[in-house]
């Protein structure tokens, strides 16, 4: 179908561009800080250059098993096996033994908080049968979520040739995760420490510590990754997301990446368009039961701009046209397309508010005609 111009939301005198304010000079191979709330990146260096991802590889596994608990194909309180080869399995552990029982709801703990390889590999186990089946599991999702970038060949982030990531797809699997598992990540993600066969260890995440608004996420390290991690902190309303690949020691990761969520929140606003379940506009539904359609969105579409330029911005309502009946409340009937004095910062799916069913057969046959006659 064609789109065609339906509205604009703000319109405001022509002024020169906007510049982006100056992003900070960081000391890592590649990063990216992104407001998860409009799903802008705000700023990236290499986003798209692929490098080993180390344990941050372990976001997809918490994310396959947030998957799992939620379709109740996994319970937080069974028991899972330990195989000789999760137990044996090398770097950070958790310190799982064979014929002792370990509860899911451990196991996620140790993948999340002690960043345990042999975790992942029990729990990748258990879910797929094997950690190969579980890493095709893994790539399938990686797929869907949009991450072309990306190829996972163990569930743990142990080196492999053939095992790496960008810093942009980790962005989008990390705010995935956050977006699809909001009470999971709040349950584990923040957590400091855990304590498990008498052995207690600290989340690496030092900003846990430093930040009072940072909850998450994962940190990362091998000798060819160098030290990498990924932090959220939550201000308000507003959520943002560094990914640091490659820094050059635990305290720079931290550093830095407290540096980047800083710039960003001094740097942007977060300006609410609009709020979720009011009408953007009444658009022209054909063949319908009713003339015209509420559309706008489910929740509140918010977007980052640079400090002070939100009355700047310009919006356009492009609808899918000729929309025709029945048309369900929730489906998509257009676009929002942002603009910052001419420079795209995004296109927002517009949805039905409500639902219009068809018309009889009379109103159906004259809104034929009359589309026939436009």
């Amino acid at each position: 179908m064609r789109r065609i111009l339906l509205a604009v939301l703000l319109a405001l005198p022509a002024l020169s561009l906007a510049q982006a304010p100056q992003s900070p000079q960081v000391i890592g191979r590649a990063w990216v800080l992104a407001d998860v709330s409009s799903g802008q990146i705000l700023a990236a260096e290499k986003p798209d250059e692929r490098f080993e991802p180390a344990s941050l590889t372990k976001l997809m596994t918490a994310y396959l098993v947030f998957a799992a608990l939620k379709a109740k194909k996994l319970g937080l309180e069974e028991q899972v096996a330990v195989s000789e080869k999760a137990w044996r399995a090398p770097g950070s552990r958790m310190f799982i033994e064979p014929r002792k029982p370990v509860t899911v709801d451990e196991l996620l703990r140790g993948v999340i908080v002690q960043s345990g390889n042999d975790a992942c590999i029990a729990l990748a186990e258990r879910i797929a049968g094997s950690e190969d089946a579980f890493a095709a599991m893994m790539n399938r999702e990686a797929e869907r979520l949009g991450m072309k970038n990306t190829k996972f060949m163990n569930s743990s982030g142990l080196p492999d040739p053939q095992h790496y990531s960008s810093a942009r797809d980790l962005y989008l699997l990390a705010s995935a995760l956050i977006r699809d598992f909001p009470e999971r990540y709040a349950q584990y993600y923040s957590q400091r420490e855990y304590r498990y066969n008498g052995i207690t260890q600290p989340n690496r995440n030092r900003l846990l510590w430093l930040d009072a608004t940072v909850d998450g996420m994962k940190t990362g390290f091998t000798e060819a990754a160098g030290y990498c991690l990924i932090a959220s902190s939550r201000r308000g309303a507003r959520r943002l997301l560094s990914v640091l690949l490659g820094s050059t020691s635990e305290t720079t990761r931290a550093q830095e990446s407290q540096k980047l969520l800083n710039w960003g929140f001094q740097a942007y606003d977060a300006v609410r368009l609009y709020a979720g379940g009011a009408a953007v506009k009444e658009i022209e539904i054909w063949k319908g039961a009713k003339p015209t359609l509420k559309a706008g969105f489910r929740n509140d579409l918010v977007v980052s701009v640079p400090k002070g330029q939100g009355e700047r911005l310009k919006a356009e309502l492009l609808a899918l046209s000729p929309l025709l009946a029945p048309v369900a409340e929730g489906g998509r009937v257009g676009n929002l397309r942002v603009t910052l004095e001419g420079r795209p910062l995004g296109e927002y799916p517009v949805i039905a508010l409500e639902s219009v069913p068809a018309a009889g057969f009379i109103g159906r046959a004259w809104d034929t005609l009359k589309l026939w006659l436009r």
